[in-house]
Formats: structure tokens, C-alpha cells, sequence
């Protein structure tokens, strides 16, 4: 076996979230994400990328080695081994673990204040956790939560649905979500949950969307436990104007940051 075979091999084991728990490390698939990694101070450890890479990504393969950032050359099935995707990019990076302690990230720089906040609690779904850090990081908030038992950040499909995403703003994970919602609100954030029972409606709404604010989205089938909803400043509804039941949680959580993001910016 070639040394960049066994280095495929490694890498590929990073598929397992007991590999990356335990290794500190991480999968990036495509350009994006690796791009992302790279601009991100020590994250991207190795690229691996496939012959057409060479040619498609040039420049990026050349910050690579600028950044003294290795990669490697391997054949088409090494890729395919190392991407979940249907259609592999044609390069993976592998990348140093990016959560933080929750109390970092919602701690301001000095002279600064956290503004927004996504806080989501037992979100399972990896492409909706990663399009919500992307419609996060999008409507320039200041970080991302994901409590409970949500889906692990580093899932190759929660990174791949962030486009990037994840390696521009801070993400913690907090086994409690109650201990998050108590946090936010003790580092002065106002706590918004998302409900479609909510007593406050979303577009009528916006001196309370002025204020610093963390968003709660709870999970895809149930929504938020009442005892979690309850520990929240306000609940806050989406008026349906149409026949559709809901709305799923990336499309909710996209309005309810933008709009948050509107009223401060008014």
C-alpha cells in the first residue's frame, strides 16, 4: 500500500464521531469548506485532492502550500472513499475540531456586544444544523449553539449544508439546553423561541427584534419541550398565510435571523 493510500485509509476513518472525538480531527469536502479552513488559523491540517483538482482548484492547492498546509494527490476512489457526497468535489481537507466552551462564545471581544445568537436544541438533522450556521453566519450573527442532543458539528453532511459556514463564526456544544437558554440570558441576551404557538407575532415584532437576541429552534418533528420554551423571554410565531401546516426548521430559522437582523440594522 502507497503512503498516500494509508494516509486515505487514516483520513477515511474520521467518518466515525468516535474517530474524530477521540483524534481531535475532522472531514472538510470541497473547496468551500477547505477554503473556509484555511483562512481559519491553524485549523486545516492535510488536503487530499483528485487529479482534476489540481487543474480546477489551482489556487487554492498553491495558498495551501503557501500556509504550509501538505496535500496530496490521490486517485478518484481515494476521494470517493474520503466524501459522503453523491458527486465528490475532488478535494478533502481534514481539519482540527472548531467547538468552543459556551461561555466563549458568548462572551464579546472587549468593547464589543453579542448581538445574535442561534441556539438550537436537539436538532438532529445534519443539513439542517449545517443551514442553519449557514443562514447564521449569512445574517451576520455572532455564533451558533447547538444543544442537547443535536447532531454532531463535525457530521461530514453538517459541514457540507454550512458551504463553509462553520469556520466563519463560533459554535458551541452544550449537553443542557436549558444551562444555554440560562446562559444567553445571563450574558444579556434576550431569548426569542421560535413557536408557532407564539403569543408574539414575527413581523410585528421588531422593537423586541432590536434587542440583543438569542434565537431557540427546537427540533425538526416536536419543536421545543414546554419547559424549555417557557425559559424563554418571549415565544415568537411565523404567520402562515397559506394552507401549508409549518415551515421546516432551516426556512424558519433563516426568517427569524434575518428579520432580527433588519430590526438592528434599522
Amino acid at each position: 500500500m502507497s503512503a498516500a493510500n494509508r494516509r486515505v485509509k487514516d483520513a477515511r476513518r474520521l467518518s466515525r464521531r468516535s474517530e474524530r472525538s477521540e483524534r481531535r480531527l475532522f472531514l472538510a469536502d470541497g473547496p468551500k469548506a477547505v477554503e473556509g479552513a484555511l483562512e481559519r488559523d491553524g485549523c486545516l491540517v492535510e488536503v487530499f485532492a483528485a487529479p482534476e483538482a489540481h487543474l480546477a482548484h489551482p489556487h487554492l492547492l498553491a495558498a495551501c502550500e503557501a500556509a504550509g498546509v501538505p496535500w496530496t494527490l490521490v486517485e478518484h476512489r481515494g476521494i470517493e472513499a474520503l466524501s459522503d457526497a453523491v458527486s465528490p468535489a475532488g478535494v478533502v481537507g481534514v481539519c482540527r475540531l472548531l467547538d468552543r466552551p459556551l461561555a466563549d462564545v458568548l462572551t464579546p471581544p472587549v468593547g464589543q456586544e453579542r448581538r445574535l445568537v442561534a441556539l438550537c436544541a436537539d436538532v438532529r438533522d445534519p443539513g439542517n444544523a449545517g443551514t442553519v450556521v449557514r443562514c447564521a453566519d449569512a445574517a451576520g450573527a455572532d455564533a451558533v449553539v447547538l444543544a442537547g442532543s443535536s447532531v454532531d458539528l463535525h457530521n461530514p453532511k453538517t459541514v457540507r449544508a454550512s458551504v463553509g459556514s462553520v469556520f466563519h463564526l463560533p459554535v458551541a456544544l452544550e449537553p443542557d439546553p436549558l444551562a444555554a437558554v440560562r446562559a444567553a440570558q445571563a450574558a444579556g441576551l434576550t431569548v426569542l423561541a421560535a413557536d408557532g404557538a407564539g403569543e408574539v407575532d414575527l413581523f410585528e415584532a421588531d422593537e423586541l427584534l432590536a434587542r440583543p437576541t438569542a434565537w431557540l429552534f427546537g427540533n425538526e418533528a416536536w419543536g421545543l419541550p414546554e419547559e424549555l420554551a417557557a425559559a424563554a423571554d418571549h415565544r415568537v410565531s411565523i404567520p402562515i398565510h397559506g394552507r401549508a401546516e409549518s415551515l421546516n426548521l432551516a426556512t424558519a430559522a433563516a426568517l427569524c435571523l434575518y428579520a432580527s437582523a433588519r430590526a438592528q440594522r434599522a
